[in-house]
């Protein structure tokens, strides 16, 4: 029996799209080896299998700052260039011309259905969410020159944004499967990346203890995705985390505070940028409509300022809040955001913090 996953914001896997959304009745479980499908992916060819290619064009407003008009593509597409490899399979970026243009696009592989321990090979709703928050950011210089991590990063459209600007980007999740099509959109996308960056895909179970297994340093390894020590160290010295689209089964909910309490009282202090959206079900319990993995997520999270609204004694530490979506304006098209998608941002207290 597999763990609890709220199946309300999936779609089936198969018959009509109009109808593909389930009408749940009551709290449902979904086995690991069902099919489930984002509903950004509505749409696509009905019954394809395997990997899919969609593309999404992020559009900057006329006026804005010219800032944002040199990080646009040029002519708004990917130039193709060669793609050039270190022995460990981390992307060696190519120099770029200088861009003018109001917009770009990013080719994304993905699958159109997956397992639920797959649903990293999917693109999903609040992944675009803080892609749009993450280029608020990128207008503001707040992210020029920064080690950031991203926990969960599937297809890997967030960090290669954050790639266009930061320093250095780790994007983390698990399977060899999702960490090679993600590499594989990293190569994709190279053309619209900074130069100057490093962009290492790397494997991260959050069931296993921070910090990961790691590899000797200049030692070529058939592991391609593993950690050096002086990796793990960057990875700890980072200023922001950010992952989206993680909460939807509890266990997963566990393992992930686990790996980020750990990580977040080491090194340098550090903020998470979390995307989710509330995945709602008919509760017989309850008698209600409830979003029990949101609820659940809340029992790790106080409100910023020191007020409670769920209380879990055995995560103390994190204290968040939730940002105005509104304020935020939706650079990448063709999707809609909706009213249940949410960002938080959460930092982590640490013991001798706490009074």
């Amino acid at each position: 029996m597999g763990s609890r996953v709220e199946s309300s914001a999936f779609s089936m896997a198969c018959g009509d799209s109009k109808e593909s959304r389930w009408d749940v009745e009551e709290e449902q479980e979904l086995e690991p080896e069902e099919e489930v499908m984002s509903e950004v992916h509505i749409g696509c060819p009905p019954g394809f299998s395997g990997p899919h290619i969609s593309r999404f064009t992020v559009s900057f407003p006329a006026d804005c700052d010219s800032r944002e008009n040199q990080l646009s593509g040029e002519d708004g597409s990917l130039k193709h260039q060669m793609v050039c490899v270190d022995e460990d399979g981390d992307l060696v970026l190519i120099r770029r011309r200088k861009l003018s243009t109001h917009c770009f696009t990013l080719t994304i592989q993905h699958n159109i259905t997956s397992s639920i321990p797959r649903v990293g090979l999917q693109v999903w709703k609040a992944e675009l969410a803080l892609s749009d928050f993450v280029l608020q950011m990128i207008s503001t210089s707040k992210l020029d020159d920064i080690i950031s991590v991203e926990l969960g990063a599937g297809t890997g459209l967030v960090g290669m944004l954050l790639a266009r600007v930061a320093k250095k980007v780790f994007l983390t999740d698990h399977g060899d499967d999702i960490l090679g099509n993600c590499l594989k959109n990293v190569h994709l996308n190279c053309g619209l990346l900074n130069h100057k960056a490093a962009l290492c895909v790397r494997e991260l179970d959050w069931f296993r203890q921070w910090p990961p297994e790691v590899r000797p340093e200049n030692v070529g390894s058939e592991e391609r995705f593993s950690w050096t020590c002086s990796e793990v160290e960057e990875a700890e010295s980072a200023a922001l985390i950010f992952a989206a689209d993680v909460i939807y089964s509890d266990d997963l909910t566990d393992a992930l505070f686990s790996t980020l309490k750990r990580l977040m009282s080491r090194g340098t202090e550090k903020i998470l940028y979390l995307a989710l959206e509330k995945r709602y079900n008919f509760s017989l319990n309850d008698m209600d409509v409830v979003a029990n993995g949101y609820s659940y997520f809340r029992h790790y999270v106080r409100d910023e300022g020191g007020r409670s609204i769920l209380d879990h004694e055995e995560s103390p530490g994190f204290v968040g809040r939730c940002i105005d979506l509104t304020q935020v304006p939706q650079y990448v098209l063709s999707y809609e955001r909706g009213n249940d998608v949410e960002i938080w941002e959460i930092k982590y207290i640490r013991e001798n913090s706490l009074s």
